[in-house]
Formats: C-alpha cells, sequence, structure tokens
C-alpha cells in the first residue's frame, strides 16, 4: 500500500480517480486534482511547503516533487507529464507541460503552458519559460517552438496515455490483488 501520511498536521488530499501505486510515497500539504496518477517510487513531498497538482497530472516511476522551506512552493497545473526519475522542486509548471526523463526543474522556474523540458534537461533557479517553448541541454536553453502537432502527438498524448495505463492497475473483475513471491 502506498505511504501517504500527514506531516504537522497536515494530510495529502487526493482528488477522484486517481491511480497511487503500491510504493509511491505522498506526505504533507499535497493537494492532488481528478485523475491523476503517481507511479512506482515517484516521492509527492509537501512536508516543508505545499505541493498542488492539477487535474490529470502524471508522475513518473522515481520521480520526485518537492519544494523550499519558508520560500517555494510548487504548483503543476493540468495535462502535466513528469516523466520517470525527474525532479520537479519549488517550481511552477502551467497547463499542458511534458518534464522529461531524468529532467530537473529548479526552485522559481516558470514554464509556460504546451511546454517540453527534454530528458536530462537541467533548467536553472529564477528562469522563465515561456509558453510553448522546447528548453534542453544543462543548462536548459530554448532550442525550438513547440509546434501544434507537437502538442497534440506528445503533450496531449503522453497525458492520455497516463490515464489509460493507470485504469489497468485499478481493481475490477481482471485486476486480482497483488501477489508476493
Amino acid at each position: 500500500m502506498a505511504l501517504i501520511l500527514p506531516v504537522k498536521g497536515k494530510a495529502p488530499v487526493i482528488g477522484e480517480n486517481c491511480f497511487i501505486a503500491q510504493n509511491a510515497t505522498i506526505v504533507g500539504d499535497v493537494k492532488m486534482g481528478d485523475d491523476c496518477s503517481i507511479w512506482f517510487n515517484a516521492v509527492v513531498r509537501g512536508d516543508v511547503n505545499s505541493i498542488e497538482l492539477g487535474n490529470k497530472v502524471n508522475v513518473q516511476d522515481g520521480a520526485v516533487i518537492h519544494c523550499t522551506y519558508e520560500k517555494t512552493k510548487t504548483i503543476i497545473g493540468n495535462s502535466v507529464s513528469i516523466g520517470h526519475n525527474a525532479i520537479v522542486h519549488g517550481c511552477i509548471l502551467e497547463d499542458n507541460v511534458l518534464v522529461g526523463m531524468g529532467a530537473i526543474v529548479m526552485d522559481n522556474v516558470r514554464v509556460g503552458s504546451n511546454s517540453i523540458i527534454a530528458a536530462g534537461a537541467v533548467v536553472l533557479e529564477n528562469t522563465i519559460i515561456e509558453k510553448g517553448c522546447i528548453f534542453a541541454g544543462v543548462p536548459a536553453k530554448k532550442v525550438k517552438m513547440v509546434s501544434e502537432a507537437m502538442i497534440s502527438g506528445e503533450i496531449n498524448r503522453i497525458a492520455d496515455n497516463y490515464l489509460m495505463y493507470s485504469s489497468w492497475f485499478k481493481p475490477n473483475d481482471e485486476n486480482q490483488t497483488p501477489t508476493e513471491l
């Protein structure tokens, strides 16, 4: 069962139709919208400041969402995908953002809607990413604008797919309780 704990009297609030993997961790001041998924070994740690997730957010395997004590909270919009092993820390991700695998988004960053942070990118503190941009590299820089085809073919497709994938893990007649070997 997932580890979901209050911290200093603040407990996570989880929306409807959400999937939380059995070894995911969600603690403290976390508010999650509907249709979200928190995958295996992902950590959403609202112990030192608040974390807000919109609707249809997927936090993939091994990703970490955190913030900075008394300085930065983390706010994530709707239809956001946070790739495997990414770190999202004390920043704002507007709607329809894709954070690639292993990317790091640091404090006081604002990522505009319909943007992509490439796999492995490091977005340094205080960076403002205008909407519709692709940022890549270390440190991350703007490489180009996101095309309409990429919005539907990548950003929206991945968010929709993770909603579908999460349905495979919800109890029904086909899915039985987990077995231990």
